[in-house]
């Protein structure tokens, strides 16, 4: 296998009826998955000028560590409400069902450090979006959002317009 999707399992019907759910697990119990994986996200930092890696709970943090680690970069943990021990800013955003809040350290980023965020996925772009706000409230850039995958059919890239997108596999549907 040479593609990363080769390495992405996909269960037809899950969490329900005509979801086709793009499972990551056999990415990351894959030596040359994973490896091919990190590479290809990693390769859309060349050329980008950036000072921070930030990575949504909790898979974010999975692919986001090995690039901050391989580019000698901070990394920054943006996480669900209530589970930072500092203090931190928060950001709510809606979901289909209700609102969610994300939090980080109000020491995380600081004025004028230019910031990549990092996550498995770009659906709706409702989370990531949230997490480009946070950065923005301590007075950061994001200048870079990178995923594995994105679902092109529920139209996150459209939602964040403003960003440089960028996804290793691009699923049509949702």
């Amino acid at each position: 296998m040479n593609k990363v999707e080769d390495y992405v399992r996909t269960i037809p019907d899950f969490p329900k009826k005509g979801i086709m759910f793009r499972d990551i697990t056999t990415v990351l119990k894959d030596p040359d998955g994973f490896k091919l994986a990190i590479d290809q996200l990693q390769s859309f930092l060349d050329g980008v000028d950036f000072d921070v890696i930030a990575g949504t709970e909790s898979r974010g943090f999975i692919f986001g560590t090995p690039l901050a680690y391989n580019l000698h970069k901070p990394f920054v943990l943006i996480r669900k409400a209530g589970k930072l021990p500092a203090e931190t800013v928060s950001q709510t955003y809606d979901l289909e069902y209700g609102t969610a809040t994300i939090e980080m350290h109000k020491d995380a980023v600081k004025p004028g450090q230019k910031v990549v965020l990092v996550d498995d996925l770009i659906a709706t772009g409702g989370t990531i979006e949230a997490a480009a706000r946070l950065v923005e409230k301590l007075g950061g850039k994001v200048v870079k959002m990178i995923f594995l995958m994105e679902l092109a059919g529920l139209k996150g890239r459209e939602r964040l317009k403003d960003y440089d997108i960028d996804s290793v596999i691009t699923y049509p549907g949702n």
